[in-house]
């Protein structure tokens, strides 16, 4: 019964994966791999989900912290120097406006730093600033003055 819970856990927030794996990882193997570690990581976890917590917080929190220790152990096993995304990945040409700005803000926000990529991953799929808390651990006026500088940040950036 736990294994068909956990699957249906999983193909319902399959997006959410997904979208993570877009801002934390450039190309399409380690998005894949990314992809595969967060739900181990979720499989691995899941017997000790106590249900003290929405699942998709405890989801969240699970995949962040994936993400934010894939990211380090990748630069960490680096050494060669990496090839711009136009190059690597030549099937993401986009013919329409909105997704050529949607391609500019999501390489805007890997040049964020691990955590703060993560604030703006949970902003973006809705969450509160409570629910962002939750899962960060931030206090919530925290996570307000950080997304706002984060904001001010990308706008820079993308001008």
């Amino acid at each position: 019964m736990k294994q068909q819970e956990f699957i249906s856990i999983i193909k319902a927030n399959e997006g959410v994966i997904y979208k993570l794996t877009k801002i934390y990882a450039d190309s399409i193997e380690d998005k894949k791999d990314l992809y595969q570690e967060v739900v181990y990581q979720l499989w691995k976890s899941f017997p000790s989900f106590k249900g003290n917590s929405h699942v998709s917080t405890w989801m969240y929190r699970v995949a962040l912290n994936t993400a934010i220790k894939f990211l380090s152990e990748k630069k960490r096993l680096q050494t060669t120097s990496k090839l711009p995304n136009e190059i690597v990945l030549y099937d993401e040409h986009y013919d329409s406006t909105t997704e050529l700005q949607l391609k500019l803000m999501y390489d805007s926000i890997k040049l964020l730093h691990p955590a703060d990529k993560g604030l703006v991953f949970l902003y973006l799929e809705g969450k509160s600033h409570a629910e962002i808390a939750a899962i960060t651990g931030f206090s919530v006026s925290n996570v307000g003055t950080r997304l706002s500088r984060i904001k001010e940040r990308l706008k820079r950036q993308l001008k």
